[in-house]
């Protein structure tokens, strides 16, 4: 949308409803200024998502350490894995001493 042409239809909105005596006086002002304050620093709306982003990594991470802390894995009937990479790494040293 041509940005010109969206001032000049929302000017005319305005225009065509003049503000009331409810309004507080200066109020525009004090908006607009409150708009140009957050627009002029854009690094605050990176620290702002960074920090939104930092409290759920660590409220999932709590709640995946949590399941996995209460649902430990199921116990299986298989070998140690730590047994099983022993025995295939010294598989070759027990070759050699049986040629020899």
């Amino acid at each position: 949308m041509n940005i010109a042409e969206l001032h000049k239809k929302l000017l005319a909105a305005a225009r065509a409803n003049p503000p009331g005596d409810h309004v507080p006086y200066a109020f525009e002002k004090r908006v607009t200024a409150l708009l140009a304050a957050r627009a002029a620093d854009p690094l605050a709306l990176w620290v702002r998502g960074l920090w939104r982003a930092a409290v759920s990594c660590v409220a999932i991470t709590l709640l995946l350490g949590a399941w996995a802390f209460y649902h430990p894995a199921a116990s299986s009937k298989t070998d140690d894995l730590s047994q099983n990479f022993e025995t295939t790494l010294l598989a070759s040293v027990d070759q050699t001493d049986q040629v020899q």
